[in-house]
């Protein structure tokens, strides 16, 4: 029997704004695939054969003797994906499909393909196949959140020979928990993996590591909530340990955070990450009570906390390169000049920025359909380049207008040239 997986793919920022190109002195990233198909390949049964198409290199829809076909994806994939699925289908191949998306909307994603997946898709997919085998696939399966101890280390090496020569990751991601306590308006995360942060044990962790660096790989640390204090801090702590005694600084490439989870972490554990090697944070905005409220020119106090958090990251040595959010309900006109100048007050030299996007199964989303504010179920939009709903406060073409000023005008004066980068610089996606 024979399993093909595929990542289907999405319009990156500069599909959607070819200008970009011209403004921004970086390369093209390309980033890794999520970790579904990972995940869900390491509990295959080992009669399976296992075929891997990254869409975005190779064409997913290219003829297969597979006889079954898995597709995992998350919302500006879902347009391509479920196309995938139509051919798929009308080729003769049986097609399920799971993931992000598929978990939020499964009611969408069910007419194109024999069965879904919802939820965490290990404690489904042993049960799929064998149902596959026998005849007997049941049209969805639903998992409830899963105990991390029962789970194998991805197959991210699945991953490794699909890579692009001129758009090769510079890392894959590292997990170290799943679910989320937290309830932030813009983020799926709860729902699809549960309000409980369930932490990974350090040698799972460890192990997952281990697969990336004996292939020559390096790991993202992507989850802020590892900085939450608890079993995910724990993990996190014990990690940069080992990176420490080990002298392995090459290993992890950057850590997600965000300017609560920064205000909230001793001083001691930055430190301690800066001598484990990780040289840039990640910092997401838009998501947490300070950023939503720092550049609406309305709450100084929250704008003093975004500096003080970017201070003291600089102060622990460690470099923020920040995703910030425009278009949401709290941004007008000013929003833009606001956001240009606390980056040059703070000092940030790398950053990129996205249009605000209501990803299905977020607060976000189930407010603003109620609402009846979104525009458009053109799932491709769905890409942080693109206007989807409409904002309080500004027109689709004002908050677009906006985005590609942040971009033009951030980088308008900065001289970096492609030959003088280190690879954490070439993160942005287009």
């Amino acid at each position: 029997m024979k399993v093909l997986f595929v990542y289907p793919r999405f319009e990156r920022h500069a599909d959607s704004h070819p200008e970009l190109r011209q403004f921004v002195p970086m390369n093209e990233y390309l980033g890794s695939p999520s970790l579904g198909i990972a995940a869900v390949a390491a509990v295959t049964p080992p009669h399976w054969q296992i075929e891997f198409r990254d869409d975005r290199v190779v064409d997913g829809a290219a003829p297969t003797d597979a006889d079954l076909v898995a597709l995992s994806f998350f919302t500006p994939a879902a347009t391509r994906a479920l196309a995938l699925a139509d051919h798929f289908r009308a080729q003769g191949h049986v097609v399920v499909a799971g993931g992000i998306f598929t978990t939020s909307l499964p009611d969408v994603v069910a007419p194109h393909v024999d069965a879904i997946v919802v939820g965490e898709g290990e404690g489904a997919w042993p049960q799929l196949l064998a149902d596959f085998e026998r005849g007997a696939l049941q049209p969805r399966y639903d998992v409830a959140p899963l105990p991390p101890c029962t789970l194998p280390v991805p197959r991210t090496d699945l991953y490794f020979d699909n890579e692009a020569a001129h758009l090769r990751p510079d890392d894959y991601p590292l997990q170290l928990s799943r679910g989320c306590p937290l309830h932030c308006h813009a983020c799926a995360l709860p729902h699809v993996m549960g309000p409980q942060l369930r932490a990974f044990t350090l040698e799972h962790v460890l192990a997952q590591l281990a697969l990336m660096e004996a292939h020559g790989k390096r790991a993202c640390l992507t989850e802020d909530t590892s900085w939450l204090p608890g079993a995910g801090r724990r993990v996190l702590e014990a990690l940069l340990d080992v990176l420490i005694e080990r002298g392995t600084s090459a290993s992890v490439s950057y850590i997600g955070t965000s300017f609560p989870m920064i205000r909230i972490t001793p001083p001691a554990l930055l430190e301690k990450a800066k001598r484990a090697g990780i040289d840039m944070y990640y910092l997401v905005t838009g998501f947490d009570p300070i950023s939503m409220k720092a550049f609406t020119g309305k709450h100084p106090d929250a704008l003093r906390r975004a500096e003080d958090a970017i201070a003291k990251a600089f102060d622990a040595g460690i470099e923020p390169y920040a995703s910030f959010l425009y278009g949401n309900d709290q941004d007008d006109h000013g929003t833009v000049d606001r956001v240009l100048a606390f980056c040059a007050k703070t000092k940030i030299r790398k950053a990129e920025f996205a249009i605000a996007t209501p990803y299905p199964g977020t607060p976000q989303w189930h407010q603003l359909v109620a609402e009846d504010r979104i525009l458009t179920r053109d799932w491709r939009l769905y890409n942080d380049a693109n206007p989807v709903f409409r904002a309080a406060q500004l027109t689709p073409d004002q908050v677009t207008d906006g985005y590609l000023r942040l971009w033009r005008d951030f980088y308008a004066d900065r001289t970096t040239t492609v030959s003088g980068m280190s690879d954490y610089e070439r993160i942005i996606q287009f």
